[in-house]
């Protein structure tokens, strides 16, 4: 099961450890949700995940110092925190300091406590957000992608075809690289995969016969991006004068990855093919579909149109 380590969440999100006795650095979260416990704290656990990083905002806080006398918060408290499984961490918002019976208990039961000033519904969409991302499915392919026109380009295709010379040519047009050769694709939802650099080889790419070039240190930090959604793949392949390649697109093709649907388009390679071209025309080719055109379509449409307009013209004379 895939986690992520506390010591990256506190890192990432910016927390204060209130805590500091307590150690983190073997504490993983697996669970991208999180929840608040307003009806733990008033004593009702069941169906209580406490595999979950737990939220205090104002509310609770508000219940917790307002509504229960010293003795009610050190029964809560103890149930919240002891008599349940490990609670990974508990976290303040909006600068709210939890009481000495709540870090007595915490420190007790070695639960890690953190206080943030962000606001508890800002925080928590954030968080969860980026535990999603964390912790997604995860794949590595053998590709390019780049940044097209805002459009997630990754191009595949046997090694030595042309993928990294077809995604330099993009970058001096102006396009951003995401990563060359390895690509680590997470599934963040049924209609989203993100792309990425593994953290060993971001921003470089290698040319045959010469070698490993610094995209980001070359053309600077606009030509480079450390992820993208990934829109449309481009697979490169051999120009086979015997295969029938599709000339028209009026159906569209399709690659799986993660159970997520991608088009895709073969492109057959052969000298004098300016494949950055075509990468660029497939991507805005592809928003035009989005935006409601498409130019297969549209022609479909007029040499339909020009066959009516024959056939009545006919049986007019």
């Amino acid at each position: 099961m895939a986690n992520v380590k506390l010591t990256k969440v506190i890192e990432r999100m910016g927390l204060k450890n209130l805590t500091p006795e307590t150690p983190v650095d073997k504490i993983r979260i697996s669970q991208p949700d999180i929840n608040r416990p307003a009806l733990q704290i008033a004593g009702y656990f069941e169906y209580f995940d406490a595999s979950r990083i737990q939220i205090i905002g104002y509310v609770e806080y508000s219940y917790m110092q307002n509504a229960l006398n010293e003795e009610q918060k050190r029964e809560a408290y103890t149930k919240l925190m002891k008599d349940q499984d490990p609670i990974p961490a508990i976290i303040f918002c909006r600068d709210l300091m939890p009481d000495d019976i709540f870090l007595e208990i915490a420190r007790e039961t070695h639960t890690p406590i953190f206080i943030t000033s962000e606001a508890t519904s800002a925080f928590t969409a954030e968080l969860i957000r980026w535990l999603n991302e964390e912790l997604a499915p995860c794949i590595s392919v053998h590709g390019v992608l780049v940044d097209v026109y805002g459009e997630g380009v990754l191009i595949t295709g046997e090694s030595g075809i042309g993928k990294s010379e077809a995604a330099l040519e993009l970058i001096k047009r102006g396009h951003r690289l995401v990563t060359d050769d390895v690509v680590e694709l997470r599934k963040i939802s049924d209609d989203l995969l993100i792309g990425s650099a593994p953290d060993i080889t971001k921003h470089f790419i290698e040319l045959r016969g010469i070698g490993i070039v610094d995209v980001k240190a070359l053309f600077g930090a606009s030509s480079v991006k450390d992820k993208q959604q990934v829109d449309l793949v481009i697979r490169l392949e051999d120009w086979d004068k015997d295969k029938d390649y599709d000339r028209l697109g009026l159906e569209e093709n399709y690659t799986e990855y993660l159970g997520n649907k991608l088009i895709c388009h073969n492109i057959p390679v052969r000298p004098g093919r300016n494949l950055a071209i075509i990468c660029e025309s497939a991507a805005v080719n592809y928003r035009q579909k989005k935006m409601g055109y498409n130019a297969a379509q549209e022609l479909y449409k007029r040499v339909q149109d020009s066959l009516a307009k024959k056939r009545e013209e006919e049986e007019e004379e």
